[in-house]
């Protein structure tokens, strides 16, 4: 369960969201290296999608806010492909 919603005031930011919960409920339902990596790296294009977001502002909180949240699942993704790599 979550402890607290995201509120992020984007619509680009509501569906990447949902996509990346998603991809992110199934990393943590499956137990192979593998198919973890392979989930993360799913995680990984849709996270650039925010990056790379045409809408940017970098005086919006919500952009900012958005853009620490993906940075932080990158760092997160590449921990995981990093592990898988290693096992």
């Amino acid at each position: 369960m979550r402890k607290e919603e995201t509120k992020i005031s984007c619509l680009t930011f509501q569906r990447q969201e949902a996509v990346i919960r998603n991809l992110t409920d199934k990393i943590n339902a499956v137990k192979i290296a593998r198919e973890k990596a392979l989930f993360a790296e799913e995680i990984q294009k849709e996270v650039d999608v925010l990056l790379s977001c045409a809408g940017y502002k970098k005086e919006s909180l919500d952009c900012k806010n958005c853009h620490f949240i993906a940075n932080l699942r990158k760092k997160t993704t590449d921990i995981i492909i990093n592990a898988e790599k290693l096992a």
